[in-house]
This record gives C-alpha cells, structure tokens and sequence, in this order.
C-alpha cells in the first residue's frame, strides 16, 4: 500500500520534470499564437491532447504512484500562480509572456501582412467584424488582435 503513495522516482526530480516542461510548454504555447481556448479549431485541439499524451511521461517518469502525481500536479499548478503573478506585476514580463496588439485594420485598409504573421484568415477577420456589427472592412477605423485572442473592432462614426 505504500508503492500506492510513494514516488519511484526522487521528490527533487519529479519537480524538474515538472519545471522544465511546464517552461518548454509555456514557451512553445506563447510563439504558437493568440488564439483563445473558445476559439481552437478542432486542430489545435488534437495537438493539445497529443501534447498533453507526449509530455505526460516526461513528467512523471517511470513513476505511477498517487503522491508522485499530485507533486507533479502541485509544481504545475504552483508554477502557474508563479507567472501569473509575475506577468500581474511586471508589465516587461506581462508584454513577454503575452505578446503585443496587432493590428489588423489601419483606417478601413486591411493589413494583409499583419493578418499572415498572425495566422488569420480574411474569413476569421471578417467573422470578427460581424460579430462587432460591422459589414466591411472599409468602416473599421481600427481592428485589432489582443493579447488575449480576441479581436477587437473600433468602427469609423
């Protein structure tokens, strides 16, 4: 009943493993894009899960135990609170983690180059402007891409 909580592998390694790919993820994450979670194509959701698979054994090892599980699970979600709190009070690591504004709209003029270093489609582009009610680009007096994923439309008066 002991093997059941107790790690098979040491404590401190259990926690680099859980440092070093919850750092690898957040990293490669961050230069994948903007997207928000409600706005994943079915695509990005298969990577995920594949990800998810992938990195799970880099995580825990060749350990199965319950305790090794929740040390790993408690260094990723203590590691999370750690960035946040960090990209919460410094604007430097804030502008790092999440990124720049980009815009996407300029005075009613697309701009195509914008939209292709982002990855969005004049399809996206224009979902989003309906769903600001707007029917055309040439109303838009700018549009851009947040940090967040969302875009956001300010219409010409």
């Amino acid at each position: 009943m002991g093997h059941l909580w107790i790690p098979d592998i040491p404590v401190w390694e259990k926690l680099l493993r859980s440092f070093v790919i919850y750092f690898f993820i957040l990293i490669a994450f961050r230069f994948t894009g903007k997207r928000q979670v409600g706005q994943l194509t079915p695509f990005d959701l298969v990577v995920l899960l594949i990800i998810s698979n992938v990195v799970q054994n880099a995580v825990i090892g060749n350990d199965n135990s319950l305790g090794g599980g929740m040390i790993g699970a408690v260094t990723i979600l203590v590691l999370n609170w750690g960035v946040v709190e960090i990209s919460y009070r410094f604007k430097f690591m804030r502008r790092t983690m999440e990124g720049n504004p980009t815009i996407l709209i300029h005075n009613g003029k697309i701009l195509q180059e914008n939209l292709k270093r982002e990855r969005i489609t004049l399809e996206d582009l224009q979902a989003a402007l309906r769903k600001n009610g707007v029917v055309e680009a040439g109303q838009v007096r700018f549009a851009v891409l947040e940090e967040n994923g969302q875009i956001s439309v300010i219409a010409k008066n």
